[in-house]
Parts: C-alpha cells; structure tokens; sequence
C-alpha cells in the first residue's frame, strides 16, 4: 500500500497469501476463455487504463507470441491466436478521446474491428472505469463473449461480464501484481494446449 513502509519478506508472505485465497477454477475458465478464441479461429481484443492498460498490452504480446513455439515462429503454416490489445493505437486513442469522449476510446475500435464471435478480455482494477465498461456493454450486445479481470469489490465489471476473475483486494498495486501474475499461468496454459492438438491454419 503506497505510504507504508513494508520489508521485502512481509511484501513477499502477503503476495504468496493473496494469491492462495484466488479462485483456482475462475483462473482455469480465463484460459478455456483464450483457447476457445484461438480453436475458433476468433479475434481476441484486451482493453484497461492506466496499470490495466499496461497489462492489457503485456497479455496481448505474450499471447500473441508465447503461445507459438519459439521454432515455429517462421511456420507461416501454424495457426496464431489474433490478438489485438486496444491501449496501442495511441493515435486512434487521442483521436477519439479528443473529438468525441474518452468514454468511446475503446468501443470506437471495436465497432470498426469487432465481429460477432470474437471476445474481449476487460481490465480493471477498481471495476469502475467508465470506457472499459462502454467497451464490454457494446461487446455483450453485438456477440462478443467478455471477461473481466478486476479488484477492489468487482465494480460494475463484475456484473456486466460475462465470466472473469476477481482479486479481493483493496490495495490498487497488489491487485495488479496479482493481475499479472496470473495472466502468466494463462499464457503457459494455452501454449501447452495449443502446441497438443496439432492444429494448423
């Protein structure tokens, strides 16, 4: 917590004792979320701000990267998961938030580049912020599937998702350690099934 003054074992016994207490089978449906996405072939957007920004962009890289074997990166031939994290188009970001609202930075992009059957994968710490939650409100209602990954009491993420993962927690920096910690399982989760099945574009 910002202000407190805490030695590196107490941050390490609490980091340990928090990740004990997230739900085990919520963490396993986060990855049968991302294989289903790449088994049908679908499109995977990420969205969050600030620290949740940043971990949007983080899983969107190690997905994009990390679930095809490394002597297969030239394999034209091996299937990729699409993954599309929409903090990373900064231009397009300050367009929409300047000219419209910042609202819309989110939903924007997914009305020109979201289908039906695609999903999207939403950060948010507190739970609360009102793009991300303009971004899954459109995505549930156009036939996207949503997963939240949020903190604190959930906020209105929680209800407007369809699945997700919740850290209760009301310490902003331990949730998004916590965040991407488990993003990390996910990420190997997924490689390990993909490189199993065989399948190829």
């Amino acid at each position: 917590m910002l202000g407190t003054t805490l030695d590196a074992s107490a941050y390490l016994d609490r980091l340990r004792a928090e990740l004990a207490r997230i739900d085990a089978a919520a963490l396993e449906r986060w990855a049968d979320f991302v294989f289903d996405v790449w088994s049908r072939g679908g499109t995977l957007f990420l969205a969050g701000n600030g620290g949740s920004a940043a971990a949007a962009s983080h899983l969107s890289v190690d997905l994009g990267k990390g679930t095809v074997a490394t002597d297969r990166l030239r394999d034209e031939s091996h299937r990729r998961l699409r993954v599309v994290s929409l903090t990373d188009n900064v231009p397009w970001i300050t367009a929409v938030a300047n000219d419209l609202d910042y609202e819309q930075v989110f939903v924007q992009q997914l009305m020109s580049a979201a289908a039906s059957g695609d999903a999207l994968i939403a950060f948010s710490g507190s739970g609360n912020s009102p793009n991300v939650l303009a971004a899954v409100d459109w995505a549930n209602r156009h036939g996207l599937r949503t997963f939240g990954v949020t903190g604190f009491d959930g906020g209105r993420l929680k209800e407007l998702q369809q699945d997700g993962v919740h850290v209760e927690l009301d310490d902003m920096a331990m949730v998004e350690s916590l965040h991407v910690s488990l993003f990390h399982w996910v990420v190997d989760d997924v490689y390990a099934r993909t490189q199993q099945t065989g399948r190829y574009a």
